[in-house]
């Protein structure tokens, strides 16, 4: 499904909130977040601190929130999921909905090393990370048990994909700065999701 056009307003402030969001990752991957001032984003950004904060609440939210319209972006995603054929086994159309998305890491290599390091480095940032995925929780939830008949509430299962597709998100980023961006985040993307349908076999043929 193609984004939609945007109009230059919606475009500027979308590269606005990019511009600052890029700039305090670079500073912070610098200095170090307490080191960094919402003022020495701005100026750094080339806007003044009340732009700043007509973006961003905190100097913390620059760094974690990579996109202004990360709510429309989840929004898309699981229109993408909902359409993807039944043929498709319900994790892998998830993670192939996002891939889209996901490939933006390795686009923007530094950036996404630099992000990962500051909240590897700082547990506040860790938690508002999380915190920012809150309000897609239930939306996704509520898709997947769409696609598979179930229910949200009685049913098991989607709050558990979810939950395990995280995980397996998760642990491909991780490898993949552990690796300096070395390797492709969307190969080890596709990779962890081969080894979760696979049934998560051992290494090497190791009986249970």
């Amino acid at each position: 499904m193609p984004e939609p056009v945007k109009g230059l307003r919606e475009r500027k402030r979308l590269d606005t909130h990019r511009a600052l969001a890029t700039t305090a990752v670079r500073l912070v991957a610098e200095r170090g977040l307490d080191n960094v001032t919402v003022e020495d984003i701005s100026a750094a950004a080339g806007v003044s601190p009340r732009t700043f904060f007509n973006y961003f609440p905190s100097k913390e939210d620059a760094v974690v929130i990579a996109h202004a319209d990360n709510a429309e972006r989840s929004q898309r995603i699981i229109e993408k999921f909902l359409a993807t054929p039944k043929e498709v086994s319900t994790p892998r159309a998830f993670v192939d909905a996002l891939k889209e998305d996901f490939a933006q890491v390795d686009e923007n290599r530094e950036e996404w090393l630099g992000r990962m390091k500051a909240i590897h480095d700082n547990p506040t940032l860790h938690s508002r990370a999380v915190a920012m995925n809150h309000d897609t929780v239930a939306p996704t939830i509520e898709a997947i048990a769409r696609r598979t008949g179930l229910d949200p509430e009685a049913d098991l299962y989607p709050t558990l994909l979810l939950s395990t597709l995280g995980g397996v998100i998760n642990a491909a980023l991780r490898h993949w700065y552990q690796h300096d961006g070395r390797v492709s985040a969307l190969a080890l993307l596709d990779e962890a999701v081969d080894l979760l349908l696979a049934g998560l076999p051992e290494p090497g043929g190791r009986a249970r």
